[in-house]
């Protein structure tokens, strides 16, 4: 069971990974500057290729499926926005504390907790 489970995930990045490539091949930047498609599409290769380099030793499912996830919604998010750059988010600074104010490392837990599926590994590569 174990490894056909490997097999279907297997599949599924690899069909995630062709479908970068094809997206990247047809993105066409918002602005219609000629320079903005060339650069976005670049972003899009590099990031792609950076990130699926980075992960290709991963064995464990859960972590997989978290970076499958993460992939799905970064796409659908750049389709939607017609931008290939993940959105940022836009809390206050201490906009997350607890109301009894524990201090700054609960700040900076609650702050990674609340951090976006689509922005997991945006932080580690650039």
């Amino acid at each position: 069971m174990a490894k056909e489970m490997t097999t279907v995930t297997r599949q599924e990045v690899l069909g995630l990974y062709r479908r970068i490539f094809r997206l990247a091949r047809k993105w066409q930047a918002a602005s219609g500057q000629m320079e903005d498609t060339i650069k976005e599409k670049q972003y899009i290769l590099h990031e792609a290729k950076t990130l699926f380099q980075k992960n290709k030793n991963l064995t464990d499912t859960g972590l997989i499926k978290q970076c499958v996830d993460e992939c799905i919604a970064r796409i659908e998010i750049g389709l939607h926005y017609q931008i290939p750059y993940p959105r940022p988010i836009h809390l206050p600074p201490m906009g997350l504390t607890p109301l009894r104010g524990r201090g700054l490392r609960s700040q900076e837990k609650r702050r990674r907790l609340s951090k976006p599926i689509y922005l997991k590994s945006h932080d580690e590569v650039s």
